[in-house]
């Protein structure tokens, strides 16, 4: 399994993730701050990283994009107390790749890690099917297909198609998809989203897929779910 580079300044997270991912499976480094892990990843390189966001010094934010800047493929999960979406989106716009807020069930830790790992380390030629509607995704050819049917998507509706198809039930913020398919590049602009989303769903209902298995979450964003 991974190697994990754990960092927080507080011993007892540090021991309570380093227990729940050492039981499936996972070899686990700790780090007590931000100097401390750049000093560790310089030598010994992780698989992923998990960060939390308040430490002394150089906080979370900091040190990941410090990270990020010098180590662009390392997946990075961020941990913190905090629950508004900014604080979550700042994360994100520093390079973190998930986050999770504490209180957290070491479960939902474990399956985060699991999926940072999978996802970074994957084939690039990966092809994945989710059924019962018979999407298949294919990473090489950047194509989407239902059946033998293939949906003509734009490469930002694919990447769309992609965040929410690997995270099956998780809901995203519009803030957040457009930090991580546009990379902010419409500065805030959330009606892109919605935008996409609506041309995806036309697409997919063309081929027949019903109901529409992106659910729309008010207020908030959007999840993929498929009705069994």
């Amino acid at each position: 399994m991974a190697k994990v580079l754990v960092v927080d300044d507080e011993s007892e997270m540090r021991n309570l993730v380093r227990i729940y991912l050492r039981a499936d499976g996972h070899s686990v480094e700790e780090a007590t701050d931000g100097v401390q892990a750049l000093d560790i990843i310089s030598t010994s390189r992780p698989d992923v990283i998990v960060l939390d966001v308040m430490m002394p010094g150089m906080d979370g934010l900091e040190t990941c994009s410090f990270i990020r800047s010098q180590y662009p493929d390392i997946p990075i999960l961020m941990l913190t107390a905090r629950t508004s979406i900014e604080d979550k989106v700042s994360g994100l716009s520093v390079g973190a790749d998930d986050y999770l807020t504490k209180p957290f069930d070491g479960r939902e830790l474990v399956a985060r890690v699991r999926a940072l790992y999978r996802r970074a380390y994957r084939d690039t030629h990966e092809k994945y099917r989710i059924d019962p509607i018979d999407m298949v995704v294919d990473m090489q050819s950047r194509t989407v297909s239902v059946g033998s049917t293939h949906i003509s998507l734009t490469p930002k509706e694919f990447e769309l198609v992609v965040l929410l198809t690997r995270h099956p039930g998780r809901t995203f913020p519009r803030e957040e998809i457009l930090e991580r398919v546009w990379s902010g590049e419409y500065g805030g602009e959330t009606r892109t989203v919605d935008s996409h989303v609506k041309n995806i769903r036309e697409k997919l209902r063309e081929t027949g897929v019903t109901p529409d298995p992106i659910k729309t979450v008010w207020g908030v964003g959007y999840k993929f779910e498929v009705e069994s």
